[in-house]
């Protein structure tokens, strides 16, 4: 019978196959949408994912899922402002302008923004006009890198 519910549980599956295939699996999330359920794979390589990938990936790892219960499985790049969730996507980002979404205000605010200066299991540290910010991890929502694109669309 297919599950529901524990769908995590095939985070191993699904990152061994995607390393074995040359890609960096970033995530799984099961989803309600409209009329079905969407079993979404992200997956990210060093130059970036291709639609030929995520075609290859999908055949791939198919025949691995018949015990998850999903009416749609997607398999697609995080994007460019993926939320920073492992330690590989802090480093990436050190130094650059995030976006922080809180979960509840903290000083009048919900959203902050800054140049990401440091990280750890309890805290994130952003830097932001002159003044450092010190914001523990379980307060926040979701972190992102800020995208900013030049006058032509090329990311900056």
């Amino acid at each position: 019978m297919a599950q529901k519910g524990g769908y995590r549980q095939i985070i191993p599956l699904l990152s061994d196959v995607a390393a074995e295939m040359g890609y960096e699996f970033y995530d799984v999330e099961l989803v309600k949408e409209g009329p079905g359920l969407y079993l979404r794979i992200y997956l990210d390589k060093e130059d970036g994912i291709s639609l030929d990938d995520c075609e290859v990936y999908h055949r791939r790892i198919q025949p691995e899922l018949e015990f998850i219960d999903y009416d749609f499985l997607e398999v697609s790049s995080p994007g460019l402002d993926r939320p920073l969730k492992s330690s590989r996507d802090f480093e990436r980002a050190a130094g650059e302008e995030v976006e922080v979404k809180l979960f509840t205000p903290a000083a009048g605010q919900k959203r902050l923004t800054g140049t990401l200066i440091g990280w750890d299991d309890q805290n994130v540290r952003i830097a932001s006009q002159n003044k450092e910010q010190q914001i523990p991890r379980n307060a926040i929502a979701v972190i992102r890198p800020v995208i900013h694109f030049d006058d032509e669309g090329e990311k900056q």
